[in-house]
C-alpha cells in the first residue's frame, strides 16, 4: 500500500490516546437485561427511551407487514419504493407534529444532510449550536453555505454571529435535546433572535420525540412553539419509537422542495415497509401509554437524587440522557470496564464525540427499567467512581 496511507500508525496513535473504539456484539433484544459477547448485562446505554424496541404489538406489526410487503422496499421512494405503509406513517407523523406534511428518510444523518443541502447554497448562511450532532455539522459544511457555530445554548452568541453575516437566506439549527449532554436547547430564545434577522429555524429533535411535550410530541411542543416559529422539524424513529429511520416535518412547500432537491432522499432505497408499519404501531403505543413517560421521569428523578447524595458529578439534564462527567478518556474507559465486570453496561464517550477533557459515561434510562435496577446502578457507581 502507498506509504502516504499509513493507516496502522493512525490506529496505533488512537489506541495510545485512549480513543480507540471497539464494537460489542448484542445477542439479545433491546431490553434492560441483555447479553453482549456472551455476558449477561444490565444496560444503561440504549436510546430505547420508552421501551418499544421489543414491544409485542410493535413486533407483530412488523411481522404482519413482512407477510404483506416482503422484506425489502426494492427501490427509492420516487421509483417504486413508496408503499402504503410509508405513506400512512408520513401522514401520522404530520398529524403528530402539527405540520402539513412529513417526509421519511433512511436515517437521521441522511435527513439532516438532505435538508440543509437542498435548501442552502454558497450565498446563504448556516448558523449552528457548537454542540450540535455531527450530522448537523457535516450538513452545514457540505452545503457550501457560509457556516458559523455559536456558543452552546447562547442566544447572545447567535445574535452576534447573525450580525456578522450579510446573507439574505439564513438558517439557524439546533438539537432539541443534545445527545451527549442531555440538556435542552433554549428554543424560545433562539427563535426570538432568529425572527429578528428573518432567519428560519431547524430543530433536530432526535432525542426529544417520544419523551418531551404533550404525548411525547417533543422539545418544540414542550416550549409551546408552533410551525411558524420552527418551520423545519426533524426526528428519528430509532430512539423513543424503537424502530429505524427518520423524518422531516413542515409545510407542503418544504416537503415538496425536499422531494425535488434533497439528494439523500432521491437517490437512496426507502426503509423497508415493515419498519414503517411497525413505527405506525409504536407511535400509537407511545401516544396511548402516557405511563411510560411518567415512569421514565420518576426513574430520572430517582437516579439524579441518588447520584447527588453520592456526590457524583452529573451534568445538568432533565432528560433520559444522564452524563456522568469523568474528564480523561483513560479514566472513563477504566470505570466503564469496572462497571462491566459488575454486569452493568455503560459506554465511555470520548473525544472527538465530546470536547477534549470532558470524557464521560453516557448513562441513559428507559421506561423499561425498574427502580431496583436504578438502585443497583447507583451502588455500582459508588464503588467504581473513586
Amino acid at each position: 500500500m502507498n506509504s502516504d496511507f499509513d493507516l496502522a500508525a493512525a490506529l496505533e496513535q488512537r489506541k495510545a490516546q485512549s480513543l480507540y473504539r471497539n464494537r460489542i456484539t448484542l445477542e439479545s433484544p433491546q431490553e434492560p437485561l441483555i447479553k453482549v459477547d456472551g455476558q449477561d448485562c444490565l444496560a444503561f446505554c440504549s436510546n430505547d427511551y420508552l421501551g418499544l424496541a421489543n414491544h409485542p404489538s410493535v413486533k407483530q406489526a412488523f411481522v404482519s407487514a413482512v407477510d404483506k410487503y416482503g422484506v425489502g422496499s426494492g427501490a427509492s421512494h420516487l421509483v417504486v419504493g413508496h408503499s402504503t405503509a410509508h405513506h400512512e406513517l408520513e401522514e401520522r407523523l404530520a398529524e403528530f407534529t402539527g405540520r402539513d406534511r412529513a417526509l421519511l428518510f433512511s436515517s437521521g444523518y441522511m435527513a439532516n444532510l438532505g435538508v440543509v443541502s437542498a435548501l442552502m447554497g454558497k450565498s446563504d448562511a448556516v448558523l449552528e449550536d457548537k454542540l450540535n450532532h455531527a450530522s448537523l455539522i457535516d450538513a452545514g459544511l457540505l452545503s457550501g453555505a457560509r457556516f458559523r457555530r455559536f456558543l452552546h445554548s447562547d442566544s447572545h452568541s447567535l445574535e452576534r454571529n447573525l450580525l456578522k453575516t450579510e446573507a439574505k437566506r439564513k438558517l439557524v439549527i439546533a438539537d432539541g435535546v443534545f445527545s451527549m449532554d442531555g440538556d435542552m436547547a433554549p428554543l424560545p430564545e433562539l427563535v426570538r433572535v432568529a425572527k429578528q434577522f428573518n432567519a428560519w429555524v431547524m430543530v433536530d429533535d432526535a432525542h426529544g420525540f417520544g419523551v418531551l411535550g404533550r404525548q411525547g410530541r417533543g422539545t418544540v411542543d414542550h416550549f409551546n412553539l408552533d410551525a411558524d416559529s420552527v418551520p423545519i422539524l426533524m426526528g428519528t424513529l430509532g430512539k423513543s419509537f424503537g424502530t429505524a429511520g427518520a423524518f422531516v416535518a413542515g409545510s407542503h412547500e418544504l416537503i415538496e422542495s425536499l422531494i425535488q432537491f434533497a439528494r439523500t432522499y432521491i437517490y437512496t432505497t426507502s426503509i423497508p415497509p415493515a419498519v414503517a408499519a411497525a413505527t405506525v404501531e409504536s407511535l400509537k403505543v407511545s401516544i396511548a401509554e402516557e405511563w411510560r413517560r411518567d415512569k421514565l421521569n420518576k426513574l430520572i428523578a430517582r437516579f439524579r437524587k441518588g447520584a447527588s447524595e453520592l456526590g457524583l458529578p452529573l451534568m445538568d439534564s432533565a432528560t433520559p440522557i444522564q452524563p456522568l462527567l469523568i474528564g480523561e478518556s483513560e479514566r472513563a474507559i477504566k470505570i466503564s470496564e469496572q462497571l462491566k465486570e459488575k454486569g452493568i453496561l455503560i459506554s465511555a464517550i470520548r473525544p472527538p464525540t465530546v470536547p477534549k477533557g470532558s470524557a464521560r459515561l453516557r448513562i441513559t434510562l428507559s421506561a423499561s427499567h425498574e427502580e431496583h435496577q436504578v438502585d443497583r446502578l447507583l451502588s455500582a457507581l459508588e464503588e467504581s467512581y473513586q
